[in-house]
Formats: C-alpha cells, structure tokens, sequence
C-alpha cells in the first residue's frame, strides 16, 4: 500500500475513533445527567493560591471530610523518611475534582513530599509533582480530576523522601490507614498531615462542621465501621451538605488539660471551623472536659462565656451556630455530684436558647430516663462517658436538620 493511502486509513481510523468516543460520551450524559466542568488554568491556578473560600461566598468549594491537627506524634522528630503515608478517609459528600490539604503544623523542619494520590490520581501542587511545606505551615494541592463517591472510603497518599518531623497527626481516628516503606506495609489508627479534602459540588450548599471532643471524634465507636455522629449527620444529609469533622479527644472550649485534647476549641476556632472550604453551620459539642478534665471547672457560667464567645466569632464570619447539651457521664472516674451540677447549670443556659441560634439536646438524647445522670446502658461503651455505635446513631438522629438552614432562626430542639 502506497504511504500516502496508509496515511489517510490511518487518519480515517483515528477520526472514527474519535466519532465513536464523542457519540459514547453523549449517551452518557444523557443517561446519567450533566458533570462537573472542568477548571480553566487560571481557576486552577486560583484555587491553588486561595484554597479556602469566605463561608458566605457560594463557592463551589466544599469539604467532604476534616481532620483537625492534634500535635506532633511522638517518635517521629526524624519524620518519615523514604516511608508513604496512605491515610484512608471517609467522605461525606461526592464531586468530579478535588484538592487536598497538607499540614506541617507542628514540624520544626520542612516537610518534603515529592508522589501524592488520591485514589491513584496523581496531584500536583502549583503544577509541580513535588512540594516543600514550611515547618508550621501547610500546602493546598491543584484540583484533580477524579471521581469522589460520597459515603465511600478514600486514599490519599502520599511519598517523604526524607526528614520533616516531628509528624503533625491526628491519632483515635477509628479508621484504619497504612505506613509503607520498601519492607513492609503496617497498619496506624492516625491520621498523618492530611488535614483536608475538598470537592467541587454543584449540588451541595456548603459544610456543616461538627467541632467537639472525643464524642465527636467517636471514641467507643467500631473501627472502619464510620458510626461516628458525624457520619450518622451526613449519612442523613444526603449529599445537601458536606459534614467536616473537627472533633479531638479530650479538646476543651478554653485552656489545655492533661493528655491529648490538642488547642482549646477557643484557639483552634479560626483553623478548624472558619477556615473550612463552604462553612455554613458549625454544631458545637464542647465543654463536657472543661467540667470533668483535670483541671476541672467549677464555675458554669465561664464554660457558657466561652461558647457564646465562640458563636459570636461565628456569626461575624457568617456561620449559623448549633450548640450541643452536654451528655451525662456518672459512673466514669471523674464524676462527682458537684461536677455533674455544673454540666446542669451549663445544659440550662443551653436550653434557654441565650447561646446559640439553635440546640440540639444530646443530654436527652442519650440518658437513663431511671437515672438521667447516666448513659442509657445500651448506648454506653462501656466507661460511661463515651458511646458505642447505637449511641451515636442516636447523636446523630437527634439533630434537627432544619436547624441547620443558615436563614432559619429556631432555637428549640428536635423532638
């Protein structure tokens, strides 16, 4: 055959190739309704540069899952070296692109990622396959397209060819991820760096986020089971918001306790709510370590300050306010009528509708009605003060999801 005539089957081939491609790819939209469009360069590049949108912009930007930096992991000064951190995280809502977030936070070196995925896609950050985070600061990747299933578990990985310790983590995940290196693949129940995942949603109309303590972060809940109220929340959303998760145990509305609680929910309020791609609503679930945490607070009406301090910071970015009761806890180590009297007098105020826009009662929710300092036993972990997995489901169907309407003003209950 004459190279002219190969050449012209050839690009006959191609162009019914391409004919056939384009016809495939318009009965799929038909059949399964119109996608996300693709970022121009200059949106790309945008959103790289300003990776959190004003809460009160619209924007299409939205959290699908969160986690808040807790400290820097113990052992780990050297960092990661040559290791690939592959957290697992279980999203909240789906998107056709997304962009995550790295944090060094509590590194006093650079951290240095040269292979980042999700879900086996590779990310990039300004353009560049490799990134380098200031000790303290943080990295926002360029969107990548990839197909985010809402209610579905997540893999983002991520490469250290070397140091960058001591590792910003979040530990008690109840999820199980994965550390690698070149020998061996070992299981963690921390999650390292990865402090956000965000998706561009047309559907969704912004970010609830929950920020609380260890009963938001699912203490006593089953591992990779996703039973945290949290999730029980989203599940019940439907896609109409993405629920972030800005839970820490042992956190308190002010000051540091013994342990791990991480900054006061006072100090992390910019970082852990304000700051989340699509924030509309938070649901506050603090205080109850302010009352029974060494050093305890005896004094009800500072622990209501601060809240109510927390919802005006709040309000002035925009953001509608749901508050939490605090749950009973006797029978756990630290209860003592005195310090159970202070959780009352707090729920009180609470319930008078004077802190926040609205409340949602998970004192009621989850108490003995024979003995309503305590847990019901069928909802109580076992240490009477956390929740198994039908306690938290019972957390999370309390929540009236009309309260959390940003243009809504009701200040009772769900019944």
């Amino acid at each position: 055959m004459p190279r002219r005539q190969g050449y012209a089957l050839l690009i006959a081939l191609v162009a019914g190739t391409a004919a056939l491609a384009a016809a495939v790819a318009f009965a799929t939209t038909l059949l399964s309704g119109p996608g996300a469009t693709p970022l121009p360069p200059a949106e790309t590049q945008a959103a790289a540069r300003n990776p959190v949108a004003p809460a009160t912009s619209g924007g299409s930007w939205v959290a699908t899952w969160t986690a808040a930096p807790v400290g820097a992991e113990k052992g780990t000064e050297g960092g990661l070296p040559g290791r690939t951190v592959r957290n697992v995280v279980h999203t909240s809502i789906g998107g056709d692109v997304a962009r995550i977030t790295l944090s060094n936070l509590f590194g006093t070196t650079p951290l240095v990622v040269d292979q980042a995925t999700v879900n086996t896609r590779p990310v990039t950050f300004k353009g560049a396959g490799t990134v380098t985070v200031a000790a303290g600061g943080r990295a926002v990747s360029d969107p990548v397209t990839v197909p985010v299933a809402p209610d579905s578990d997540l893999q983002v990985s991520f490469r250290t060819p070397r140091g960058g310790g001591p590792v910003t983590y979040h530990g008690y995940t109840h999820q199980t991820s994965f550390l690698i290196d070149e020998r061996s693949t070992v299981t963690t129940s921390n999650w390292r760096y990865l402090t956000a995942v965000d998706v561009r949603s047309e559907r969704a109309l912004g970010a609830v986020v929950a920020f609380g303590d260890s009963l938001t972060a699912g203490s006593g809940s089953t591992t990779d089971a996703n039973a945290r109220w949290p999730d029980v929340l989203a599940d019940r959303l439907g896609g109409r918001y993405g629920v972030a998760n800005a839970g820490i145990a042992g956190n308190r509305v002010v000051g540091i306790g013994r342990g791990t609680g991480g900054q006061s929910g006072t100090d992390r309020l910019d970082r852990d709510v304000l700051g989340v791609a699509g924030a509309r609503t938070v649901v506050v679930a603090l205080g109850i370590n302010d009352v029974q945490q060494y050093p305890q607070e005896a004094d009800p009406q500072r622990i209501v300050d601060s809240l109510r301090a927390l919802t005006d910071r709040a309000h002035a970015r925009g953001l509608r306010v749901v508050g939490a009761t605090l749950t009973p806890f006797e029978g756990f180590a630290t209860w003592t009528p005195q310090r159970d009297a202070v959780r009352h007098a707090v729920n009180e105020q609470i319930r008078s509708g004077t802190v926040f826009d609205a409340y949602v009662d998970f004192d009621a929710a989850v108490r003995d009605p024979a003995a309503p300092n305590r847990l019901l036993a069928s909802y109580d972990s076992g240490d009477h003060l956390h929740l198994n997995d039908d306690g938290y489901r019972a957390l999370g169907d309390r929540v009236d999801l009309k309260s959390l309407d940003r243009d809504r003003a009701p200040r009772s209950d769900a019944l």
